[in-house]
């Protein structure tokens, strides 16, 4: 999902960022693991550098589980208002573990891989957040024109 809303503002000349799981991990997070701890400080970093972009003047897709409501509120706190959309991509467990390409669900179901969001550790559905998506039942470019809604850049 965010891969394709990046190229949709790429195609509209819009300056942006992807900040996810893969790129943050063997860099800046490479000394974090998934305790509960580890993931609030991760969290935290993804903010502070998200911020730092959007000064820049970026627009910047962060796409990251983020387990915990009050690490979302601080994130949120960091940015003015209008700065920070946040979009629940609200996809079911099962699903979740269908689309597993890396195989990390079934490592924390056998037990290989602990903490794990949905399996062994929690996840706090937000409360309120500027876009809910299903995307179970709902074409991905809908998806995106919500979003793009959201961010009043259409």
């Amino acid at each position: 999902m965010a891969n394709l809303l990046e190229k949709r503002l790429f195609a509209d000349k819009k300056h942006t960022y992807l900040l996810d799981g893969d790129n943050v991990r063997h860099g800046l997070n490479r000394d974090l693991g998934f305790t509960e701890a580890d993931r609030v400080e991760n969290i935290r970093r993804i903010a502070e550098v998200a911020k730092l972009m959007v000064d820049a003047g970026l627009i910047v897709l962060v796409s990251f589980i983020s387990p915990f409501r009050s690490e979302r509120r601080m994130a949120r706190e960091l940015f003015a208002d209008g700065e920070f959309v946040e979009v629940f991509v609200d996809t079911p467990l099962d699903e979740c573990e269908r689309r597993d390409t890396k195989g990390l669900y079934a490592k924390a179901r056998r037990g290989e891989l602990k903490n794990f969001t949905g399996i062994d550790s929690p996840y706090e559905a937000p409360e309120s957040p500027e876009v809910h998506l299903l995307p179970s039942g709902q074409a991905p470019e809908d998806s995106i024109d919500l979003i793009l809604k959201a961010l009043t850049l259409t």
